[in-house]
């Protein structure tokens, strides 16, 4: 069976998501999650939410890469993309202020995660194995 270029770039998105994701997350724990929660506290969030976020990012990160539950990790993403955008990137605008980077980036990881989440499957994905089906 042949790949086509719209699967190979498929693949290509999902695995630079997934790697991105993993990295925060990861991050997020080794730099000590308390770090994490203390900023999630200052922005006026509840800090339980950092562990729920760190978590999503770290194994929904190797889900992504893995191709496991692709669709569902992706609409993660760009809902934990949206709130960062929303209450941390917005003010800086979308290059940034000169004292934190701007949103352009999370807009790009957000339509990343919108097109994995309306696509689903992708070429040496997992969820092909799992979920066989007829059409996508």
């Amino acid at each position: 069976m042949a790949v086509t270029k719209s699967e190979l770039g498929t693949t290509i998105l999902r695995v630079f998501l997934g790697l991105t994701f993993l990295v925060h997350g990861f991050v997020k724990f080794q730099g000590g999650i308390s770090n994490t929660v203390g900023f999630f506290e200052s922005l006026g969030l509840p800090g339980f939410a950092a562990y729920i976020v760190a978590t999503i990012e770290l194994v929904g990160g190797a889900a992504m890469l893995l191709g496991i539950g692709t669709r569902m990790v992706a609409i993660l993403f760009a809902l934990i993309l949206a709130v960062a955008t929303i209450k941390v990137k917005l003010s800086a605008g979308f290059l940034g202020n000169g004292q934190m980077a701007g949103y352009e980036l999370d807009l790009a990881l957000i339509t990343i995660s919108i097109y994995l989440a309306l696509k689903g499957k992708s070429f040496l994905a997992l969820d092909n194995a799992i979920f066989r089906s007829k059409k996508d």
